[in-house]
């Protein structure tokens, strides 16, 4: 008896240590197995109703209690029922209607019950490790993980985590220019998890804007206080991104913050992108200011907006045309995508043949808050505040009449004196 209580030790001891390695808590294990012993004992008795599995996770040893009622000898009809004669071996004061208790040793039901028993159990363990690896990662999409290439393919590629998990990394979540070896530690952020047949498939994207801005929670520390937020994502990746940001704080420079002393911090995520050009601009929620920052580093001319629409028609200098383009239409694409709004191109021909002067220019007459209301309107050149009436511009900018008629007088000078 001694050995058989070892063996079953044992083979606790051996399910604990499978336990530990399967990152299981001892309430789901102690579950696994009550439900594991039940079932071999359905399949072996037809019921597990009569029986009694307690478990200790903390000793790592178990026992079984079987219950049946008394009945007259040669009137059994189940296995919950056991004769009189049965039962005083057991308890010899017992009567006919009594329950009676006795233990059962797990190892008497056979090696086959016990090799059903290691089955089972190493199906449910199999299908709880499933399960926590599924939930463990759709409670982190959008965050970023650091794993191993193992195999490359065609279409994808397939890493592991540190736990030796499967996760996926497809050709079009991967950055054009990335190319990898196999044993290279990769960067990605997890984009979806998805457990359709049973097994949880990972799947990683490098080219998400989400990865972009976890990237910026990482080097930029105002980003991850709070202090300065990221208000719009607009990328092409491993080609150019632009990213609008705002401070809460009249003291912290958010576009400085970010890009950091001598491009410091915007360094490391340039490189982790493939060398990824970022433009990092001040949100504001002046859209006709925000659509001037998003052409960056055209300077407009004039800008008219239809909100309605979500349409926004610029006017530049014709020198001015192809930077707020850009290389293959690249700068124009990000801005729409950065503030939501088409935006339309067109060259200032009737400033074209003859000179245009910048607002800055007449800050030695007109009051730096007055310019920059004027520029608030899309309004960078005298020209293009001229060609607007004084009502528009006293409605859109919030600027008194007297003053608009002192802004004219001024503008119009210029050119009269020409």
């Amino acid at each position: 008896m001694a050995k058989k209580k070892e063996e079953s030790v044992n083979m606790i001891d051996t399910l604990a240590e499978f336990k530990d390695l399967k990152n299981i808590d001892k309430e789901t294990m102690k579950n696994v197995l009550e439900e594991s012993f039940r079932n071999v004992i359905k399949n072996m008795f037809g019921s597990d109703e009569n029986y009694d599995v307690i478990i200790n996770p903390e000793k790592g040893d178990l026992e079984i209690w079987r219950n049946r009622t008394v009945v007259s000898d040669g009137e059994t009809e189940n296995n919950k029922q056991l004769t009189l004669s049965q039962a005083r071996e057991i308890d010899p004061d017992c009567e006919v209607g009594e329950e009676v208790t006795d233990e059962v040793h797990f190892e008497k039901f056979g090696r086959r019950a016990i090799l059903t028993l290691r089955q089972t159990l190493a199906s449910k363990i199999l299908e709880l490790q499933k399960d926590s690896l599924y939930t463990r990662y759709r409670e982190n999409i959008g965050t970023i993980v650091s794993a191993e290439v193992y195999q490359i393919w065609k279409k994808e590629i397939l890493l592991l985590d540190d736990d030796g998990n499967d996760l996926i990394l497809a050709k079009q979540e991967q950055i054009q220019s990335d190319f990898f070896r196999k044993g290279e530690t990769v960067r990605a952020i997890i984009k979806d998890v998805s457990n359709e047949t049973g097994t949880p498939r990972i799947l990683l994207s490098r080219t998400s804007n989400l990865f972009l801005q976890r990237l910026f929670e990482i080097e930029v520390p105002e980003i991850n206080d709070g202090l300065i937020t990221i208000k719009a994502i607009a990328r092409i990746p491993g080609e150019r991104a632009k990213i609008a940001v705002e401070s809460y704080d009249d003291r912290i420079d958010p576009v400085g913050a970010c890009v950091g002393m001598k491009g410091s911090r915007i360094r490391g995520i340039v490189h982790e992108l493939r060398n990824e050009n970022i433009d990092v601009v001040n949100y504001t929620s002046n859209i006709s200011l925000f659509i001037q920052r998003a052409l960056s580093p055209a300077k407009v001319s004039s800008i008219h907006i239809n909100e309605e629409d979500k349409n926004a028609e610029v006017f530049l200098r014709p020198e001015e045309v192809s930077l707020a383009i850009g290389k293959g239409g690249m700068n124009i694409k990000l801005a729409c995508l950065l503030t939501g709004y088409k935006i339309d191109v067109f060259r200032d021909i009737d400033d074209a043949d003859e000179e245009d002067i910048y607002l800055d220019e007449f800050s030695d007459e007109i009051d730096s808050w007055v310019i920059d209301a004027l520029k608030a309107l899309g309004c960078n050149t005298a020209k293009s505040v001229l060609k607007l009436t004084p009502e528009e511009i006293m409605e859109r900018a919030d600027l008194e009449e007297q003053t608009v008629k002192e802004v004219f007088r001024i503008l119009s000078a210029e050119f009269e004196e020409e």
